[in-house]
């Protein structure tokens, strides 16, 4: 049951971050504005965050089933105190995963925010002057590291 479950993680987002995307291009062929056509794709995306947050939970409970079923065909007397831990620790195992995945999934868009403001500014004030390169290219650099800090926070998150 769990397979199944951990293949619908990985196809189902694929699937739907496909359709979405062909569904936002052929609505702007068909003469849709790109804001409002733009407008749908987020929207779409929203419903696949709260889907996959949805599907990262039933697969913590599975896992958790899983162990329950186990520990009931078992005597409870021979289970170790070990064993009860790792338990415990993998019904919080999908709780972690989604906090690491938030980490880097928004200090990455945040950082692509940054460098999409920063770098044509970037540009032009090296186009206007050359040797503004160096002073330019810091806050470029600034709009990066929030992405590298996100992981950062993601590697101790899953290392916790």
């Amino acid at each position: 049951m769990s397979a199944i479950i951990y293949a619908m993680i990985i196809i189902l987002p694929i699937a739907f971050l496909t359709f979405s995307i062909y569904r936002m291009f052929k609505r702007q062929a068909e003469g849709q504005t790109v804001k409002k056509s733009l407008k749908s794709h987020f929207a779409g995306l929203a419903v696949l965050a709260v889907l996959m947050v949805c599907l990262a939970f039933t697969a913590s409970a599975a896992n958790e089933n899983d162990s329950t079923a186990a520990d009931n065909s078992t005597a409870v007397s021979q289970q170790s105190a070990e064993e009860n831990a790792e338990t415990a620790s993998d019904s919080g195992n999908g709780l972690v995963m989604i906090a690491a995945g938030l980490a880097m999934g928004l200090s990455g868009i945040g950082g692509g925010i940054a460098v999409a403001a920063g770098a044509p500014a970037a540009i032009a004030a090296t186009s206007e002057n050359p040797k503004s390169f160096a002073k330019s290219m810091i806050f470029v650099a600034l709009g990066e590291a929030i992405a590298i800090y996100g992981l950062v926070i993601a590697i101790m998150i899953m290392n916790s």
